[in-house]
């Protein structure tokens, strides 16, 4: 039964590397829209613009750090060792999500979300990487890590240098932010972890679609909440579902 279920597996991640492969060369190229820059909630406080959204990024400096510190003592941390570094990047690209987003949010523009999306490639790359190794192979997850974390940095780079030659493409960028999403589920779904408390990513896949959610309905929450928007209950969202991560790498046991 195992078998087959692994078998499964397989196929239904050659089946999404395939989708996104078609997506790449069928669908036209996606510019990136102007009004993406435009939040519900602009409120200056101590000539701070935007000050509530740039502040709700915290969360993603604070649980970044934490676990970068919680690494950095010795068997704090249930993870694949083989694949540490994959760890660290994980939670300094969290880390350093807080600082971009931040910095975005204080201008928003094309240059600025730049600055955003590179964290935010790492982070999801990583953590791709990291569900690879403690799913499927200790092995393909750390030699995948580096080139997914630059694939994702060809991504942002890929997409800024198209917008300034006025042909914006955000195609390579979309692979990167929504394919491992894809994917994860089905690795986490029909491969055997190597540990306790898999239920963990589930908690932090649904963040994450919680976050899409709260983002798309910025302006709706803002009018019924009225001191908060949707952009900033996202950044919450996402980061406590890597919070709860963190938790199960302490609470988790091998199996």
């Amino acid at each position: 039964m195992k078998y087959v279920r692994k078998n499964i597996g397989i196929m239904l991640l050659v089946f999404s590397v395939l989708l996104a492969v078609t997506f790449l060369f069928v669908s036209n190229p996606i510019p990136q829209k102007n009004e993406y820059h435009t939040f519900s909630d602009t409120k200056e406080i101590l000539s701070v613009p935007n000050t509530i959204i740039v502040v709700s990024n915290l969360p993603f400096l604070i649980v970044g750090l934490l676990g970068l510190y919680e690494l950095s003592k010795e068997n704090n941390l249930n993870i694949i060792k083989e694949n540490k570094l994959a760890y660290y990047v994980f939670f300094a690209g969290t880390a350093l999500v807080g600082l971009g987003s931040g910095y975005y949010h204080l201008w928003p523009d094309n240059q600025t979300l730049a600055w955003d999306r590179v964290p935010m490639t790492i982070t999801i790359m990583a953590l791709f990487s990291i569900v690879i190794s403690e799913f499927i192979s200790v092995e393909y997850g750390g030699k995948l890590l580096i080139p997914f974390v630059l694939f994702g940095l060809f991504s942002v780079v890929y997409w800024y240098v198209s917008e300034l030659n006025g042909k914006g493409d955000l195609r390579f960028y979309a692979v990167v932010q929504f394919f491992p999403m894809l994917a994860i589920p089905i690795i986490i779904t029909f491969f055997t972890s190597k540990f306790t408390l898999v239920s963990a990513y589930w908690w932090l896949l649904a963040a994450y679609l919680l976050a899409k959610v709260f983002e798309h309905f910025d302006t709706q929450l803002h009018e019924i909440l009225t001191v908060v928007g949707g952009h900033s209950i996202k950044h919450l969202s996402a980061a406590v579902g890597i919070y709860v991560l963190l938790v199960s790498f302490r609470r988790r046991r091998p199996v």
